[in-house]
């Protein structure tokens, strides 16, 4: 009986850490949606947005402490000075024309006062948006004079002029602004403004500096991942940046020469099966015709296909360089071999078709994937689409496809597909492999779809 509130309260603890959990996380989720991705805009908001504030809270209290109490004071001051003149004017009434009053207050107390006849007050004048100079004045004034009065600190930029009505004349002053308001604030925000600026200004200089070195790193990175050089990089920046620059350029060159070691031993191991199979050549020619010569001259025939495919997979498109190629015209030689070997077939291009790639090596690609086609298909169509960011060619056709369980499958080397298909017949299984191996040389991939034509679809797509 007792357990039963406790599992109550389990419970009820345990959704409200839900809740709270879910709630952290999508504040999270929006909190980086806001924040830029690039490391150059982030190093600069860790500079920028404590820089601005400690500048808010330095402002505020300054604004708080220093400028409201140096004004509160100098118009105290200044209200002091007005309420001592109107007791000098209620003690001295043989002062008929006020003229020592008058020249007390300009010579000894820096204020011009005057007398206006009795009567009403000018209606309040706009208040300024900043208004602490007459919410200062209207306070002195109320508690230390206790009298009507009509100030006007907008009028006259460099005066404030207070009105205050006596009993039988309107007492009329003006005093200089400096006299009554802290007027060196805006200096101080001034100069606590412009510093940040040049300081902004030079941390956004030394920032690019910093940055530039890790682009061109990121840069030469992306270039050798699709089979192109970097010209003139060299480690610069920060020591954090040269290492991993020193880093980059001692793993592109081991990769190279585990390349080039291989690309040697592969035509050591050329040179000698051709060797072999020229002879074998060689010694069928030499015994003549015969059904059972032709049979293996066949099998040679097919060994050396083999070899070929064998070897083009293995070296891959190792000691080729990256060149602008034309790809309208390298698509239009693709349709004419397809038609020379009685297939139907048609090509489409748009965008710019030069685009650099390693052309050798890219129109293989695409052959094995038309002549894929053209083994189980009638029709192909071919189209390009060149934009700003990749190169997309589809080659599509009307034959049988391929099941969607094994389109990833196929990629594999020395894989076949089953009779329905007839998969490389007198093959090796490795043109899909060779295809992609190539296309993800150059930092792209390739994908297996349904053709519109009812067929399969192949995408070749790699960045520019």
């Amino acid at each position: 009986m007792k357990s039963a509130p406790l599992d109550t309260g389990l419970t009820f603890i345990r959704t409200a850490a839900g809740r709270v959990s879910a709630a952290n996380g999508w504040m999270g989720n929006a909190f980086k949606s806001w924040m830029p991705t690039g490391l150059y805009a982030r190093a600069l908001l860790i500079m920028i947005v404590p820089m601005v504030v400690l500048q808010s809270v330095v402002a505020f209290v300054f604004m708080e402490r220093y400028w409201n109490t140096v004004t509160r004071h100098l118009s105290a001051a200044v209200v002091s000075d007005i309420a001592a003149l109107i007791d000098v004017y209620k003690g001295y009434p043989q002062d008929k024309d006020h003229a020592l009053l008058r020249r007390i207050a300009q010579q000894r107390l820096g204020l011009v006062v005057d007398f206006l006849p009795p009567g009403d007050m000018p209606p309040p004048g706009p208040k300024p948006f900043f208004s602490l100079l007459d919410q200062t004045l209207s306070v002195q004034l109320s508690r230390q004079i206790a009298k009507p009065f009509w100030i006007d600190t907008v009028g006259r930029s460099n005066l404030v002029e207070v009105r205050i009505q006596l009993d039988d004349a309107i007492m009329r002053v003006f005093a200089q602004r400096s006299s009554a308001y802290a007027s060196n604030s805006e200096i101080f925000l001034f100069w606590m403004v412009g510093t940040s600026s040049i300081l902004l200004v030079v941390a956004v200089l030394f920032l690019r500096n910093q940055v530039r070195p890790i682009l061109r790193l990121a840069d030469a990175a992306e270039s050798f991942g699709k089979g192109r050089e970097a010209p003139n990089f060299r480690p610069r920046g920060a020591r954090e940046v040269r290492r991993a620059a020193h880093a980059f350029i001692e793993m592109k060159s081991r990769i190279e020469r585990s390349i080039e070691q291989r690309t040697a031993m592969l035509a050591g191991v050329s040179h000698d099966l051709r060797t072999i199979l020229t002879r074998f050549k060689l010694e069928l020619a030499l015994i003549g015709d015969g059904p059972e010569v032709d049979a293996m001259r066949k099998d040679v025939d097919e060994m050396s296909g083999m070899l070929e495919d064998y070897l083009a997979f293995a070296r891959g498109d190792s000691g080729e360089v990256a060149q602008p190629t034309d790809m309208a015209l390298a698509l239009e030689e693709l349709r004419s071999d397809a038609e020379r070997h009685g297939h139907t077939a048609n090509v489409a291009f748009n965008g710019l078709p030069v685009v650099t790639v390693k052309p050798a090596a890219f129109k293989r690609c695409l052959a094995n994937l038309v002549s894929n086609a053209a083994r189980h298909a009638n029709t192909i169509s071919i189209t390009g689409q060149r934009d700003h960011r990749y190169l997309t060619v589809t080659v599509d056709d009307d034959g049988p496809g391929i099941p969607l369980a094994m389109r990833e499958e196929v990629f594999k080397p020395f894989l076949r597909l089953d009779d329905a298909r007839n998969q490389d017949e007198g093959g090796t299984g490795l043109g899909l492999a060779i295809a992609r191996d190539i296309a993800r040389s150059h930092g792209g991939d390739i994908t297996l779809g349904d053709s519109p034509m009812g067929g399969l679809r192949a995408t070749v797509r790699i960045p520019v």
